[in-house]
């Protein structure tokens, strides 16, 4: 599969094969699902939680006397249905949501996903790193030159996200202040994340590290 090469100002200068392995898959829904969902489930910190009844302060004295109030009978204020009692199946911190997700499964569902930005024409590939310099000034100017045409997206939400070949310091401080890009090294992303950005730019440079 052949795409085009693009220099800093969104002009095509050239192309470049990408490899099918990568590039060629066919969309697989129930395998993406199934990897993004667990993706998701490991992200969450799951410290959420709520005291129960034994937890909450206070509510060892009896209220009142069991017999011959005419009220219900009350073993403690801390009871879930007093109010500041304990809450009934609220979330607890010891909960564990982490699913395990196969290497082959991960990287598989990872290609699908590129396959099918490639297919909409959403990986755009250039010709070098775009941010010689950590200018976000720079940085959107740059973006500008992408944006026209058919792709107005990219400067909308989470409209472009920047993979880089290695650590690249110039590259995050120009982007992190831009609220439509994000910046990721290339071996840190996954299926999850590529779904979650509309265009993706990739360095030519890096597209070997894909097949490895």
């Amino acid at each position: 599969m052949d795409a085009s090469v693009y220099d800093k100002k969104g002009k095509a200068i050239g192309k470049i094969f990408l490899p099918e392995s990568v590039f060629g898959l066919k969309w697989n829904a129930d395998l993406v699902y199934q990897v993004v969902t667990a993706e998701a489930a490991n992200q969450r910190q799951g410290t959420a939680h709520a005291k129960g009844r034994s937890e909450v302060r206070g509510g060892g004295r009896k209220p009142w006397k069991q017999k011959g109030t005419g009220r219900a009978r009350h073993g403690s204020i801390r009871s879930p249905i007093w109010k500041g009692g304990g809450v009934t199946h609220g979330p607890l911190a010891e909960k564990n949501y982490a699913k395990k997700i196969n290497r082959k499964m991960a990287k598989k569902a990872l290609f699908t996903v590129l396959s099918q930005k490639a297919r909409e024409n959403e990986i755009l590939v250039l010709d070098e790193m775009l941010f010689p310099e950590a200018k976000t000034k720079r940085a959107a100017e740059i973006f500008s030159h992408f944006a026209k045409d058919s792709r107005g997206k990219i400067l909308k939400g989470n409209g472009v996200l920047v993979l880089t070949n290695g650590k690249d310091d110039a590259a995050y401080r120009a982007i992190r202040n831009l609220p439509y890009a994000s910046v990721l090294e290339v071996r840190n992303i996954n299926a999850r994340t590529v779904l979650q950005h509309t265009y993706i730019f990739i360095p030519k440079a890096a597209i070997a590290s894909f097949a490895k």
